[in-house]
C-alpha cells in the first residue's frame, strides 16, 4: 500500500507563521524531510517514532541534490507511509516543489500541497516594509537571483523590463550575483540612488536588516559581510523602514535565552519568550517520572473525608492528584470540605482550571510563606495532606508536623534528563547564550551535574536569572553570580527581569 507525501511550506522561520493544516501534517506523518530555512522546532510536534531525515540545502553546500531528494520522499511513500516535505517558505516560490510534486504524480503517489508564507511578503513585512503602498508601489516582482548553472533563468529575466517598472522587485538567493543584479538594473535605466534592504534571516530572532542604494550596494554587502540567506529589495518602499520596524523593537529581540525547566512545564515562558523576539533555547534538565501504582495515593484519596487541608506546591502534583482522584471514580465534590493551598500563582492557576479556587496562596511564593499563614490557624485535630515529588523539600511536612497531623504522599519524581547532556554541552560551547533561566533549585542542581564541574566557570560570562530566594541560594553555592531576581516567584516575573534589563547607550549604565 502507498503511502501519501504533503508537501509542507514552513513559512519563513517564525514558528507561529506556519498554518494549522502544515501543523496537522507534521503531526501525523511517519517520516519528515526537512531542509535548513525550515524551523526545527516544528520537529518537536512531530510523533514520537516519527524519522527524521535532513537534507538541508545551503548554496553550494547541498546534503543531498534535489533529484535524490525527490527519490527519497518518493521511496518512503512507496513504503506505505506518511512523508511531510518540510520546506522554508512556500513549496511553490523557488522551492523546487514543482519538480517534487512531478515525480510524485508520475509514480501515482498521492500528494497535497500546503502553502506557506513566502519571505517574499513575510520577510518584509517583519523588517518594517510593506511590499506594496499607494504611495510607492502598486505591484510586485519576486525574482530568482540564483541561476541555473546552464544559465537558463539568466536568460529569462528581462533586465530592461524590471529596470522601468514602478513595482517593488525582490530577489531570493540573489546573494552571489548581487553585482550583476545591481550592474544589470542600473545599466537598464533604474536610478542609481534607488533604496535597497538586506534582510537576512528574515522573521527570526536574529534577524537582521542593512540598506543601501542600488549604486552602492554590492559594496555594503561586503563591507557589512551580508551572507545567505538573505532578501534583496529594491524600491522606494524601503524608505519605510524606520517608520515601521516594529519587529526589531521587541524587548527581547536578539537575545538567545537557555530554558531549563521540564518541557512539560516550559510551555508558557517558552512562548513568551518568543512573543517578545527572543530566541528560547529549550533544554529541559529534569524529566518528571510519575510513581505507577501509587496504592499510598489511592488510600489516601479514598479517605479525604478525613482532611481539613491539602498543600500542593506544583502543577505536577495537581495534575497527578486530579487525574487519579477522576480515574477512581470521584470529581471536584470530594473536596467538599477540604480547604486548598497552593505554594506559587502558577500551581495555584492550574488547581483553578480543575474547578477549584484555593483558598490560601501566600503573597509570597515559598513553602516558608505558607506555613506564616498556616501555623497560627491549623489546629491539632486537623489533617493535613501534601501529595508532593520524592525529592522536594521538606519543609512544610517537617514544620507542619509540630502543630498537627500531616501525611505526606510522594506523587512523582524529578530526575536528570540525561538524553539532552551533549545537546547542552554543544550550545555552551558554540552558542552565544544572553541569559539562563532556573525555576527551581532543582534545575539548578541538574544543569550544575550535566555541564560538569569544568564547565560551571562559563556560566560567570552569562546572565541567571533567578525566580526566588531559594533557587538563587543554590545557585549562589556553585560559586555563581544572579543576575537577577525575580520580584515575585512567577514566569511572568522571569519574563519581566529579563525584558526589563536595558542597556542606555548614551550614558553606558546598565537600567533596570
Amino acid at each position: 500500500m502507498k503511502g501519501k507525501v504533503y508537501l509542507v511550506g514552513a513559512g519563513p522561520g517564525d514558528y507561529k507563521l506556519m498554518t494549522l493544516k502544515g501543523l496537522e501534517c507534521i503531526r501525523k506523518s511517519d517520516v519528515i524531510v526537512y531542509d535548513r530555512l525550515a524551523n526545527i522546532n516544528y520537529l518537536k510536534e512531530a510523533k514520537e517514532d516519527c524519522e527524521f531525515i535532513n537534507v538541508g540545502k545551503a548554496s553550494s553546500n547541498h546534503l543531498l541534490p534535489q533529484g535524490d531528494i525527490n527519490r527519497l520522499i518518493a521511496d518512503k511513500a512507496l513504503e506505505g507511509k506518511v512523508v511531510t516535505r518540510l520546506k522554508g517558505g512556500d513549496p511553490y516560490v523557488f522551492g523546487r516543489g514543482g519538480e517534487e510534486a512531478e515525480i510524485l504524480r508520475n509514480e501515482n503517489i498521492d500528494f497535497e500541497v500546503v502553502p506557506g508564507i513566502t519571505s517574499a511578503i513575510g520577510g518584509l513585512c517583519y523588517a518594517g516594509i510593506p511590499i506594496t503602498h499607494r504611495d510607492h508601489a502598486s505591484s510586485f516582482h519576486v525574482i530568482t537571483g540564483h541561476p541555473r548553472n546552464d544559465g537558463k533563468e539568466t536568460k529569462e529575466i528581462d533586465w530592461k523590463a524590471l529596470a522601468h517598472v514602478k513595482g517593488t522587485l525582490v530577489f531570493l538567493m540573489g546573494i552571489a550575483n548581487l553585482k550583476h543584479i545591481s550592474e544589470n538594473l542600473i545599466k537598464e535605466g533604474k536610478d542609481k540612488n534607488t533604496p535597497v534592504a538586506f534582510i537576512s534571516w528574515a522573521t527570526r530572532y536574529n534577524q537582521r536588516v542593512v540598506t543601501a542604494t542600488l549604486e552602492s550596494a554590492y559594496e555594503v554587502a561586503i563591507k557589512e559581510n551580508i551572507k545567505p540567506p538573505t532578501l534583496i529589495v529594491v524600491g522606494t518602499v524601503v524608505n519605510l523602514r524606520e517608520k515601521l520596524n516594529f519587529f526589531e523593537e521587541k524587548p527581547l529581540f536578539g537575545k538567545n535565552i537557555l530554558v531549563t525547566r521540564s518541557r512539560t512545564q516550559s510551555s508558557t515562558l517558552v512562548e513568551k519568550i518568543s512573543d517578545l523576539g527572543g530566541n528560547p533555547i529549550e533544554i529541559p534538565t529534569i524529566k518528571i517520572e510519575k510513581i505507577e501504582n501509587n496504592l499510598e495515593l489511592e488510600e489516601e484519596i479514598n479517605n479525604l473525608k478525613d482532611y481539613s487541608y491539602i498543600i500542593f506546591s506544583s502543577k505536577n502534583a495537581v495534575d497527578i492528584f486530579f487525574d487519579k482522584l477522576n480515574e477512581m471514580g470521584y470529581d471536584s465534590r470530594a473536596l467538599y470540605n477540604i480547604k486548598i493551598c497552593a505554594v506559587g500563582a502558577e500551581t495555584a492557576r492550574h488547581i483553578k482550571t480543575r474547578g477549584i479556587n484555593p483558598d490560601i496562596v501566600p503573597k509570597k511564593y515559598i513553602a516558608e510563606e505558607l506555613y506564616e499563614e498556616l501555623k497560627d490557624i491549623v489546629e491539632e485535630n486537623d489533617k493535613i495532606l501534601i501529595p508532593r515529588a520524592k525529592n522536594a523539600r521538606d519543609f512544610l511536612v517537617k514544620n507542619l508536623s509540630e502543630k498537627c497531623f500531616v501525611k505526606e504522599v510522594l506523587t512523582y519524581e524529578s530526575v536528570i534528563d540525561y538524553s539532552k547532556k551533549d545537546e547542552l554541552l554543544d550550545i555552551m560551547e558554540n552558542e552565544n547564550v544572553d541569559y539562563i533561566t532556573f525555576a527551581s533549585s532543582s534545575t539548578v542542581k541538574n544543569f550544575m551535574t550535566l555541564i560538569g564541574e569544568g564547565n560551571i566557570n562559563k556560566l560567570k560570562s552569562i546572565k541567571i536569572i533567578s525566580i526566588g530566594d531559594i533557587t538563587s541560594k543554590t545557585i549562589e553555592e556553585y560559586g555563581l553570580k544572579v543576575y537577577k531576581q525575580s520580584e515575585t516567584a512567577t514566569i511572568a516575573s522571569m519574563i519581566d527581569a529579563i525584558s526589563n534589563d536595558k542597556f542606555n547607550l548614551n550614558t553606558g549604565v546598565l537600567t533596570c
